[in-house]
Formats: C-alpha cells, structure tokens, sequence
C-alpha cells in the first residue's frame, strides 16, 4: 500500500514520520492481521499515530504546541492491549518500549528510576538507526572484506609490489609482470570460489579486536543508573585495544571481518543525533499495569508510594529533557500508551495532573468464544498456523476439524470464567497440552496425517476442565 509523500513544511525530521506513515484506515488494516477485533482501541491508536505526521506538516511555530494524544487502554489480560501497542511500533518503525509502572519507585528508594525509561528507549533507537546505517553500507563493506579475505587466502607476493617501484626509476621485467598477471588470475579464480561456496569448508586465521574492560558492579540507589555505564565508557577508553588470533571458517572469517568493516563506515555522531531525533519525535513508550500505582483514596501505606510514582512519572509524560550517555533527549513528544485492567481501580484514581495527560480513554471487550475462534484461525500468526508449521518439520501433517477448533475455543472460554480470566493467552496453554503426545512423538509420527476433532480434543481436556482443581494448575 502506497502512501504519497507530503512536502514538509519548516525543519525536516526523521522519515520515519512522513513517507512510511499510513492512513487510519490502513493502520487498522494493518492491526487486523494480527489482533482480533477490539476496533475502538485500533481507532485510537491509529488517529494517535496519525496526528503524529499531521503535527510534522503545521508550521513551525504551532507544530512544537501541540502535544501528544496520549492513550489509556482499559481492559483485562490478554486481550490484546500490548499486541497493539507493540504492532503499531513496527508499522511506524518507532523506537518502542514496555514497561510495567509497578516496577518504579518514588524517587529517595532503591529501585529503577522513572527516567531509565528513556535512557533505555534511547539505547533502542540508537542500535535501530546503526542496524539501518549497517545495512547501508553493507555492500560496500562485504567488498572490502572479500578483498582483506581474498589477502589472507592468498598473500601479496613481494614481486607484485615491484610496480610500486616504476617511479623510482626501476626498471621493470617481463618476467615480473608475468607473475603480476599470473598472481592477479589465480586472486580472481580464488574470488569466483569464494562467491561459490566452494571454498567454505577452509581455514582462515584472523586477527580479532578484544578489549578487557574489568567487571564493576555498582549497587546505588535510583537516579544514578547511569553511573556504570559511564565507568565502562571510561575504562573503554584507559585500557588499550588487545588482538587475539582466531582460526576460523571463510563464511564466519568473512562476516566477522564485514562487521569491523561496517563500523569504519558508520558515523556513529550521525547516527547518534539521528537516534535522539527519532526517540523525540516517534518514540512510543507502553506503560503497562498502570492501574497498579493509582492510589485508592488513602494517605498512608503503599498509597503514598504509588502517588510518588506517579508525581514522579509526570514530568516525564509532561515533557523533560532526561540526560542520557548519548546526550539530552527531551520528552515532550514521545507517545505514552498505557495500559490496565483497573479491577480494584479506576483511571479516577491517578492524579489530576497524570490524568489530564492522557486524554484518550479506550476500554478492550473481554475475549468470547467466537473471539477465540478468530484467534485460533485467522491472524497471519494464528495458533493453528503455528503447531501445522512446526508439526510439518518433522513431516507430520496436523488437520484440525472446524468442530476441534470451536471445542478449544469453548474450552478456553469456560476456564477463563471458572478460574483467572488470562484473555488469549488461555489458548496457549491449552493447545500445548492437547498436542503434548503428538509432539513427544513426532519424530516417530513422520509422513503421517493426523485429524484433530472435537472427539480428540474432549479425550484429552475433558477430565481437566471437569476438575476445577486441575484446571488452576495445569490450564
């Protein structure tokens, strides 16, 4: 699906916003080959992502005004809320981040500090940007890497450097350039094998980069996570590069050289402005079990904790440049999404100022059995789809019955309302145990067709559903 470039207006940013960004209708689309129904959360997300590129095509003087359309996903496990989040990452290849809220502590106690989040999703966009960059340049540096392997496969004999000496006044034999010529057809035989995998199954000895940095390990309290990281930046730097020799095989030897080939290549100061400008603009940050710091209406206990969390969270949120080993990130337009089943509380329960920070409210449906149908089925990475793959590795062929599929589904449903409803991760652990004998023996089942039916399923799950005990421990 083609999406037309729009000509930009005022400073240009990151493509990441512009020419690769869909339409809402195309960002569902795209949701819907992965994730089964809930449309309003699609929706949301979809216009969020959207009013991205829209902010980037305003003027100058307004597009640094309008901030982020953050979104609260209210819904029980395994409904679909982090699947969203993540595949809405992947389509605008943003940096993304998930992170439960209930792993931060008020600022003062030992715990992660609520702006490692940043430093973490800058850490992923740099690495984005530089495998980006890497494949760039990928072509430029297996050609010089052949040429280095093609020297080690074949050294230079010391006659071919006598040309060198031509300017000097030396005079050069016909019997050396007999051996230039023979030298420089025996290399190009030598690269026609190598591009042939004829010459894979060779030794090569290497000179590999190593670098003995000693182990440190800090135990300190948050706000100075970064302290290890800038020891290690140090001693990188104190201690000198060593070179240990390697004998390794030609595809290996050539890959390893590539990379170190690649690094020469890659401007790591572009890369780095790139990497904060793509985590400023696009960056997405899923914060998970919000519900769990909201504050229930009392002053004392682990109430005050979780308000701390929260006060300390909003700055963030609200946008703050957060120092990082890259340098500053601001945050004032990174999209937050997060999540929370809110069983015990309600969104109400978080501070105003948080609460006015996420204005886009979405509530995720809980999953029926036709809904469980539709995820067994249709998505491009369907459960079904799954076990038939893996089963087809050791030449068994799974059949299921459309009866067998609606069972599971059933299946699934009642021990969701009889125990811990877990959403669609119920089916996991259900179509592990129905396929359990088959998998043990798959190697003995090769070439074989098996039928799953209703009947197969019920022989194998009914005594577990029946007993109320064991469905809590083994589905």
């Amino acid at each position: 699906m083609n999406c037309k470039a729009v000509e930009r207006i005022g400073t240009p940013v990151d493509d990441t916003i512009t020419t690769k960004m869909l339409q809402p209708r195309q960002i569902v689309a795209e949701l819907d080959k992965y994730i089964i129904g809930q449309d309003n959360a699609k929706r949301a997300v979809a216009i969020a992502l959207r009013n991205r590129w829209r902010r980037q095509q305003v003027p100058e003087e307004l597009r640094d005004e309008i901030a982020p359309k953050n979104i609260i996903m209210i819904g029980p496990t395994g409904v679909g809320k982090t699947e969203i989040a993540r595949r809405l990452a992947k389509l605008a290849q943003s940096p993304f981040l998930k992170i439960e809220a209930s792993k931060f502590t008020e600022v003062g106690y030992v715990g992660r500090d609520v702006e490692s989040m940043i430093r973490d999703l800058t850490e992923l966009a740099v690495k984005q940007v530089k495998d980006e960059e890497s494949e760039k340049v990928h072509k430029q540096s297996r050609e010089i890497a052949e040429e280095k392997l093609l020297d080690l496969l074949l050294p230079p004999s010391p006659r071919r450097t006598s040309r060198q000496t031509a300017d000097q006044g030396t005079v050069i034999s016909s019997d050396m350039v007999n051996t230039a010529e023979s030298a420089a057809a025996t290399r190009e035989k030598l690269r026609r094998l190598l591009r042939e995998g004829k010459l894979d199954d060779r030794d090569v000895e290497l000179e590999v980069t190593q670098q003995n940095i000693p182990v440190v390990e800090i135990f300190s309290a948050s706000g100075i996570e970064e302290m290890d990281i800038n020891i290690k930046d140090m001693f990188g730097n104190l201690f000198p590069k060593k070179t240990k020799k390697r004998k390794v095989k030609v595809p290996e030897a050539l890959d390893i050289i590539a990379r170190e080939e690649a690094q020469k290549l890659i401007d790591m100061d572009a890369v780095t402005k790139k990497a904060i400008q793509r985590v400023e603009q696009s960056g997405i940050i899923f914060l998970d079990e919000i519900d769990k710091i909201a504050s229930r209406d009392q002053a004392h206990g682990p109430d005050v904790s979780r308000e701390g969390v929260q006060r300390d969270l909003l700055p963030i949120v609200e946008g703050s440049t957060v120092t990082t080993k890259y340098g500053m990130v601001k945050t004032d337009h990174i999209l937050f999404i997060a999540s929370g089943a809110f069983y015990l509380s309600k969104p109400s329960d978080l501070i105003p100022e948080l609460q006015g920070r996420f204005p886009i409210r979405v509530e995720l449906n809980s999953l029926s059995k036709q809904d469980f149908i539709r995820i067994l089925t249709e998505p491009q990475n369907a459960l079904i789809k799954q076990y038939r793959a893996l089963m087809e590795t050791e030449g068994v062929k799974l059949v299921f019955h459309d009866s067998a599929i609606a069972r599971i589904a059933e299946i699934a449903t009642l021990v969701n309302e009889k125990t811990e409803n877990i959403g669609a991760r119920r089916l996991h652990t259900i179509m592990e145990k129905l396929l359990e004998q088959i998998s043990f023996e798959g190697p003995e089942l090769a070439g074989k067709e098996i039928m799953i039916d209703a009947d197969y399923v019920s022989q194998r799950l009914d005594e577990l559903v029946v007993d109320q005990d064991l469905s809590r421990y083994i589905l």
